[in-house]
């Protein structure tokens, strides 16, 4: 019979996995041992709503065409590449415009990055990618690096977000803080991440699909032995709530951050403004 790796989440960690003293190295194991079937079970697990998160979180950054975007735990690219779909003006007739701004993913997870990249060259090379038709090098890049040190330089991008990735972090205030430096003044920062329903009886009928199928159905899609879809529910269970999640992005130093409940509250988008 296998054993567990020493590396995979077990009962006593994920009594509180934000905890883990080595929890950077768990992750980034965990997300390079997934990589390849990360997407399938994004879509079958959410009932494919999480390609609609993305795109109101998209819609919530109100992108300007001369936009330059960061989106941090990029992972496979969906919300890098909804993103860029944003990013294109059209003119009277409908026809795309020519890009200004840009999009870069960043993930420290390097496995995850082949895949973003693969999927941009496909998108491209199709007739539904509006840079078919006004050849936008440089539009997309994706990039390794990790969002407690971005390789970025100050005040350089107008857009910063982050997709089911910073209870990951593990220091996830010091993270707001670094995107707040990499935000230009009137810079919004937007954050999607998987929350709990407020609703008693959704809640319950949630955690046990969320505790007791999924994490068994997910691991035997990605045969995945590093225990990730038990650390999923844990973590989210465990996680800070709304309103501390407001109160740190706050006390980063953003304004007007707002809460925006998606699916019952199974995900929140939440937003704030560079002072």
């Amino acid at each position: 019979m296998s054993q567990e790796p020493s590396s995979a989440w077990n009962d006593d960690l994920l009594r509180n996995p934000h905890a883990a003293a080595d929890k950077r190295q768990r992750i980034q194991k965990m997300f390079a041992a997934i990589a390849p079937s990360y997407d399938i079970n994004n879509r079958l697990h959410s009932l494919w709503m999480d390609q609609r998160w993305r795109k109101k979180a998209v819609k919530l950054a109100e992108l300007k065409p001369r936009d330059r975007v960061v989106d941090v735990a990029c992972g496979t690219g969906d919300l890098t590449l909804q993103f860029a779909y944003g990013l294109f003006d059209t003119d009277r007739t409908g026809r795309p415009l020519p890009r200004k701004g840009q999009v870069i993913g960043i993930d420290f997870t390097f496995p995850m990055l082949p895949l973003a990249n693969d999927k941009k060259k496909f998108i491209e090379d199709t007739a539904e990618w509006p840079g078919n038709t006004e050849r936008s090098p440089g539009l997309i890049q994706f990039v390794n690096g990790d969002a407690l040190f971005l390789p970025l330089r100050d005040e350089c991008c107008d857009v910063m977000s982050i997709a089911f990735g910073i209870r990951n972090v593990a220091d996830p205030a010091a993270a707001l803080r670094e995107f707040h430096r990499v935000l230009r003044p009137g810079g919004r920062i937007i954050i999607l991440e998987f929350s709990l329903p407020t609703n008693r009886i959704l809640r319950s009928l949630y955690n046990f699909y969320f505790r007791k199928i999924l994490p068994r159905t997910a691991t035997w899609i990605s045969r995945d032995k590093t225990g990730a879809y038990k650390y999923l529910p844990e973590s989210v269970n465990t996680f800070i709530g709304r309103d501390q999640m407001m109160s740190m992005m706050r006390d980063s130093g953003f304004d007007r951050v707002e809460q925006f409940p998606l699916t019952f509250g199974i995900c929140v988008c939440y937003r704030g403004l560079k002072r």
